[in-house]
């Protein structure tokens, strides 16, 4: 059976989320506490602050929804940047996703921020720029994933400016916006094809 990165990245998440769900000092060591970067310099948790989650519910929400769609564009990344090149990307979607936050909030030292829906809404996102069509199962609904895309934006900003909840609706942003952007960098003709999908949806 061939190697997959996306698989990987789901096993590491649910054994460190599962260990600091059960373990507070290794929580407090991996979240994202800007004091702690600002302070003591701890760069690496703009990245392992991806790997925790809240709870199971968090947990599993994110891990499926980058299975069903990381496989897809690991594969496709793959051709033009290898396994290797997928991880990072993942890896660097974390960082992408969490940095405005971590600026907007660097001296707060109240906030604290983890799970992998940033690098995870990157991974929705190019998948989106690669199959706008393509179902996507919404509470057992198919939506197509264009129009969940839009919904989706539009609900992360309007909630964002809300600000009346616990979730990081600016990395559900920032991260989709570099899935896509990366994925247009990586290879610029996905954005005819995506157009072309666009006006054709029965094509």
């Amino acid at each position: 059976m061939a190697l997959s990165v996306t698989v990987l990245l789901i096993v590491l998440t649910c054994v460190l989320s599962w260990m600091a769900m059960h373990n507070a000092r290794l929580m407090d060591r991996l979240i994202l506490w800007p004091p702690a970067i600002q302070r003591q310099h701890q760069y690496d948790r703009l990245i392992t602050h991806g790997f925790v989650h809240a709870d199971l519910q968090h947990l599993l929400f994110n891990m499926i929804t980058l299975y069903f769609f990381g496989r897809l564009i690991e594969s496709f990344f793959a051709q033009y940047i290898g396994l290797v090149g997928f991880a990072l990307f993942y890896l660097s979607a974390l960082l992408v996703a969490i940095l405005p936050t971590y600026l907007r909030h660097r001296n707060d030292a109240r906030y604290r921020s983890l799970g992998a829906s940033g690098a995870v809404s990157a991974v929705l996102f190019a998948f989106i720029l690669l199959k706008p069509w393509s179902m996507i199962f919404v509470f057992f609904l198919p939506v197509p994933a264009i129009v969940y895309g839009i919904i989706y934006v539009g609900y992360s900003f309007w909630m964002d400016r809300q600000g009346t909840d616990n979730v990081n609706h600016s990395a559900h942003l920032w991260g989709a916006g570099y899935g896509v952007l990366f994925s247009l960098l990586l290879e610029p003709r996905i954005a005819g094809a995506f157009m072309q999908q666009l006006l054709h949806p029965m094509g």
